[in-house]
């Protein structure tokens, strides 16, 4: 059984794993509208994993018995300066879920929640990767700057995802 800080816990973990999805479809949306259609693609990718983040929490707190509470979702901003910034929020948002979830972890070891724990172990190896990813291509960007040729090449690079 789910004791009720960790089903909180989780169902708020679950509003920043949906408050992502939604972050990463607004970043999408500027990068449309700055005409680099890779990072758009990279982005509408990145939130629909988000939303599987979200899904698989949500599947945890079903599977032990304990009740969905879904809170409201911030609007996110719309603008950004430049590619650059856009990756640069991104990388820092997910500093932000990293330590979201290193608290949810410490609260399950607390708890003596085995199986909390070891879900929440795929999100945290989960979160090395997304900070490595994010990290990559914010260096990437700062090499080539905010316009011209290279810039064009990372945003296709981008694309493949």
């Amino acid at each position: 059984m789910l004791s009720k800080a960790m089903q909180d816990a989780i169902n708020e973990q679950i509003q920043k794993e949906y408050h992502s999805s939604y972050l990463y479809l607004a970043m999408a949306a500027h990068c449309e509208a700055s005409n680099l259609p890779g990072s758009a693609q990279w982005m509408r990718v990145q939130s629909q994993e988000e939303l599987s983040h979200a899904m698989k929490l949500f599947d945890h707190v079903v599977d032990r018995g304990g009740r969905v509470t879904l809170q409201a979702i911030q609007q996110p901003a719309a603008e950004y300066k430049s590619a650059l910034d856009v990756f640069e929020k991104a990388r820092a948002h997910e500093q932000l879920i990293t330590a979201a979830i290193h608290k949810l972890y410490a609260l399950a070891l607390k708890e003596n929640d085995y199986a909390a724990q070891v879900m929440l172990q795929w999100f945290v190896t989960e979160q090395v990767e997304e900070e490595k990813n994010a990290a990559a291509i914010v260096d990437a960007l700062r090499s080539v700057g905010t316009q011209g040729t290279a810039l064009f090449m990372v945003d296709r690079w981008l694309g493949e995802r």
